[in-house]
This record gives structure tokens, sequence and C-alpha cells, in this order.
């Protein structure tokens, strides 16, 4: 209860923040006024929420992605947003009864803090006072609604939950129950089903003496039968609307949007037709790249230790995802978080990154204020820009770190630690180890 009440605090603390966005006058569309995007940048209050209540027909009440499409130029129309269809249908849910961006901001924080309220408690019952991480942390704050980020954070944790906690129900049965929960997570944000494979490794493993095939494909395909029926009947009622958001997604330019570290390393390249198409190919085949590696680490500590970590490996994987991918969207650090509960790394490694992320999600935008007023905004001009490279860099070589840190790492939710006796090869007797 009260890792509920500190985390309702900052959720509160997290809305007030960007609440200073909006108001107090509206033009004709609902649109906060004086200066809207002049106070978003030079405030530090911008949201992704408040700023797209113009420019996707949600302003309009159009429900999502049956009328709309993609236009040659990249822009949506007709009610199609670029996120996955639980999403479009939060936000469209968010927008019914509201005629501003100020209300559209606040229906959508009442719909999304039970997901942040749940993900604390699920937290709390993983690994107790951990926890406070969540509850008390400064990215709670920053992002809780920043973007549509709560509802798939709590699909991936309820994931871990349903795993470890409900250890009267057979691993095949649980694991089959998460990963109906990470399909439902895809079709919120995607990126829970890259935690898929690792669980489905973890119940592959988990047999005594023997391979659960069975059950790692029983895993796997619960996770993409959800995903199937949440996505048909949108589909069906409009599949270029529905087809847009990904089409959408996959022609996305590397820019200062992205803000990933293929856009401030190469930015003045980004320009080139060359590089972006580049990028289209390098970026994926790096991130997956990066999946094999941990998955194949995981599988290491499997032979020494006879369980296989499928949490510290989602973890990494997911580091190898925010460093590699050609979109590090700020809220992102939201997805990570847990994982800092969830896994048993270092807390040096928490705070530094933590400490970059604050620099990084504060100073993106005084940078962009500086730009959009004229003012330098040279890394020799002033702090705003150090700032920025300290937290784009720093967080990017901590990423590296943490890819590693995770990987030797034993979770928090059970009590099966990075190394132990024992190889286990199918036919032979498992280790006398906790196969939670």
């Amino acid at each position: 209860m009260a890792l509920c009440v500190l985390t309702a605090l900052s959720l509160a603390l997290g809305y007030a923040n960007k609440a200073r966005c909006t108001g107090p006058e509206f033009d004709e569309w609902g649109r906060s006024e004086p200066a809207y995007q002049e106070r978003a940048y030079g405030d530090v209050c911008y949201s992704d929420v408040q700023n797209l209540w113009i420019g996707r027909d949600i302003d309009r009440h159009v429900f999502p992605y049956v009328n709309g499409g993609i236009d040659s130029d990249g822009s949506l129309h007709g009610g199609v947003v670029e996120y996955p269809v639980l999403t479009g249908v939060l936000m469209w849910a968010g927008a019914l009864f509201v005629d501003t961006d100020a209300g559209f901001l606040a229906a959508s924080a009442l719909l999304m803090a039970p997901f942040g309220l749940a993900t604390a408690w699920w937290l709390g019952r993983l690994s107790g006072w951990r926890a406070l991480l969540w509850a008390l942390s400064p990215p709670l704050v920053l992002y809780a609604f920043h973007n549509w980020d709560l509802p798939v954070v709590a699909c991936a944790v309820a994931a871990v939950f349903v795993v470890h906690r409900w250890t009267s129900v057979p691993l095949r049965r649980r694991a089959t129950v998460a990963a109906v929960v990470l399909g439902l997570g895809f079709a919120l944000k995607l990126y829970p089903a890259i935690f898929v494979l690792p669980l489905a490794l973890h119940v592959l493993t988990s047999g005594r003496g023997r391979w659960d095939v069975r059950g790692a494909l029983q895993v796997v395909g619960a996770a993409v039968a959800t995903a199937v029926v949440v996505n048909v009947p949108f589909m069906v009622a409009g599949f270029s609307g529905w087809a847009a958001s990904f089409e959408f997604q996959s022609r996305r330019q590397v820019d200062l949007s992205t803000n990933s570290v293929w856009y401030w390393g190469f930015r003045h390249w980004t320009g080139s037709e060359e590089f972006q198409s580049a990028m289209g190919v390098v970026s994926p085949l790096l991130v997956l790249a990066s999946f094999a590696i941990a998955c194949a680490v995981g599988w290491l500590r499997y032979e020494r230790t006879g369980t296989y970590p499928w949490v510290p490996v989602s973890a990494a994987m997911l580091c190898g995802f925010l460093l590699l991918h050609k979109v590090h969207s700020p809220q992102y650090t939201l997805w990570l978080l847990p994982f800092f509960v969830l896994v048993n790394v270092r807390w040096g490694w928490i705070a530094a990154y933590l400490l970059a992320d604050v620099a990084m999600g504060i100073s993106i935008f005084r940078w962009m204020y500086l730009n959009m007023a004229g003012e330098p905004s040279g890394v020799h001009d002033g702090f705003t820009a150090q700032a920025l490279m300290i937290g784009v860099w720093g967080r990017a070589a901590l990423l590296v770190g943490l890819f590693v840190a995770f990987l030797a790492a034993r979770s928090t939710v059970d009590n099966t630690g990075a190394v132990g006796p024992g190889r286990v090869l199918p036919g032979r007797p498992a280790p006398s180890v906790q196969q939670a």
C-alpha cells in the first residue's frame, strides 16, 4: 500500500509538470495558448499526449485506423496514429469527452495512472523494497504522462509477476498466461514481444532431465495468437489504416525527433538518402545481433546453473534495443526502469543511468527551445548543449555496460544466482535449484 501511495504522489507530480503547458487560453481547435510550442520546450513541460491532440484527428473524436491511411509524404490521416492498435484505442478513449488539449492530457492521465499503480504493486510483490526505484524515480515524474507508456510497462511487469508469483500453477501454464500478457503488450507498444523468446527458452529448459519443447512452442504460440486476435478486427475494418501505423514507423527517418545515437553521431549525414536507407538495414540487424548475443549468454548461464535467466536476458535485450534502434524517445526510460528493480545490478549503474537520463530529458527540450528562438546552441555556447551531450552519450555508454551487467547479475524475483554448479543436458537430471 505504501508503494502505491508513493507512486501516486510521483504520478501527481508528473501530471502537474506536464499540465504547466496547458491553457490558460485555447484556440478554436482546443490548442493551449499563448505560445504553446515555445512554452512546451522552454519550460520543459512538453508531452506527446498534449502535442498529438492536433494532427491525428484525435480532437475530432475519430475512431482510429478504420477509415484512414498514410499519404505519399508520410503524413497520417483519417484517425490513424503511429502506435499499435490498443494504444490507439486508449488515445481515442481519452479524447471522448473533452474538447481541449488540457482535457485530453487530464483524461489520458486518469486512464493511465492505474497502470502505474499496478506496476508498483507487482514490483513490490516481486522484489520488495527495491520497488521504490519505480515509485520514487525521476523518470516516473518526467515521463509518466509524456506518452502512452504506462500500460505497456504494466504488461511487461505483469508477465514477470505471473511467472514468478503464481507458483501454485505449473510453469508451462503460467508462462502461457504471461505470453498472452506480452502479446497484449505488443498491441500497445511492440517491445514486450522481444521478451517472449527468453521466456520460451526458460520454459524449454525447465524440465527435469528433458527439454520442454511443447511448452516453449505453447508460449510462442500464445503470444502470437494474442497479437493476431487483437489486431485482426482492425485489419478487417480498415486494412489500409491498420497498416499505415506500421508503415509510418518503417519509413521514419533518423532525425532530431528520434533522439538516438544514430542521429547524434551522424547528424551531418542524416539529410542523405543513402544514409537513411542504410539505417533501415544496419539498425535492425544490430538490434537482432544484440538479441542473439543476450540469448546465447543466457544459455551459457543455463548450462552452469540449470535455469535459463529469462528476466536478466530480457533486460539485456531491451538495452540492445534502446541503444541500437533508430528511435530512442525520452520516455523509453520507463521501459528499462522496472528491470532496475527486477535484476540485482550494482547501484552505481542505476544512479549513473538515472543522472544521465535526467540530463538528457531536461536539456533536450531546452536545446530545442534555443534552436527555435534562434539563440546559440552549440556545445561551446553554454551548459544546455553540454548537458545534452553528457546525457546522450553517457546514457549510450551506460546501456553498453548495463547489457553486460544484466547478463551477469541475478534476478531479484528468485534465488537463482548468476553462476552455480552443474551442466544440464537433455537426458540428465537437473541440479537442485528453484524452478520458479
